[in-house]
């Protein structure tokens, strides 16, 4: 599998990257996880966005959901489809449908008229399912709205993706024995405002590193630093406490899973 970064800041886009979205190549599917601000222009330097399989979604928060807008645009009104073109399976959140239909409509009116069931297969989120011969794998995790930790399993291999969450077990259980962590890292553990980071919103470096050590991960790569911390002091907490290997992520960067 490979891993590639459409963007990787933390919380909307920042100077260097756009917000959060990853291509995942398995074999010969193409797996589109999160669709952040800006992420949708980087998808078409590395993939026709015809040619995806699946798109699956941690959460909806904008930061990783607002380019599904244009997604909509593409599969719509692209003057030359594919011949054959089917709905596009979309995998997340039982508020999905609703939710893209009111950031895609204009206006009220239209809000209550749009369904994108035309061009997407919207599935909630399962314990387990299939996208060509990958498998994905969720589980909840801890954050202010519904959210998933997205686990995807394809020839023996394995790359786990945290979403946003704060602490919690079940991203340990979902990683074990992962070959690769793809994790959020916020904020550092101490800032000048707490002593040890907020419950059930996000994990500091230091925090990320602790799930890749409980969970026995091959490597950790961080992911959703924010502009303004410093994404290298984030890493070097993670390496206080896992011995694995630990990078921070850049945007267009490709890492073989």
């Amino acid at each position: 599998m490979r891993l590639v970064v459409l963007g990787c800041s933390g919380s909307g886009p920042g100077p260097a990257s756009p917000a959060s979205g990853y291509l995942v190549e398995a074999g010969d599917v193409r797996l589109v996880l999160d669709l952040g601000n800006g992420t949708f222009g980087a998808l078409q330097r590395h993939v026709d966005p015809w040619r995806l399989d699946a798109v699956a979604f941690s959460h909806l928060h904008p930061d990783h959901c607002a380019d599904f807008t244009a997604l909509v645009v593409h599969r719509r009104y692209h003057p030359f489809p594919p011949e054959g073109a089917e709905r596009l399976p979309v995998l997340a959140p039982v508020e999905a449908p609703d939710r893209f239909a009111a950031a895609y409509a204009p206006d009220a009116a239209e809000r209550a008229e749009t369904d994108l069931s035309d061009a997407f297969d919207f599935r909630p989120h399962a314990a387990s399912a299939t996208v060509g011969d990958a498998v994905l794998r969720t589980a909840p995790v801890d954050h202010p709205c519904e959210a998933y930790a997205l686990r995807v399993e394809h020839g023996g291999r394995s790359l786990v993706y945290s979403g946003d969450t704060g602490p919690a077990e079940a991203l340990v259980d979902l990683a074990r024995g992962a070959d690769v962590l793809l994790c959020e890292a916020t904020w550092p553990h101490v800032t000048p405002s707490w002593d040890a980071p907020p419950p059930g919103v996000h994990l500091s470096g230091r925090q990320a590193g602790e799930h890749a050590a409980a969970a026995g991960v091959g490597r950790l790569l961080l992911t959703h630093c924010p502009p303004w911390f410093d994404a290298g002091e984030l890493a070097d907490e993670a390496r206080a406490v896992f011995d694995g290997e630990v990078a921070v992520v850049a945007a267009d960067g490709s890492y073989e899973v």
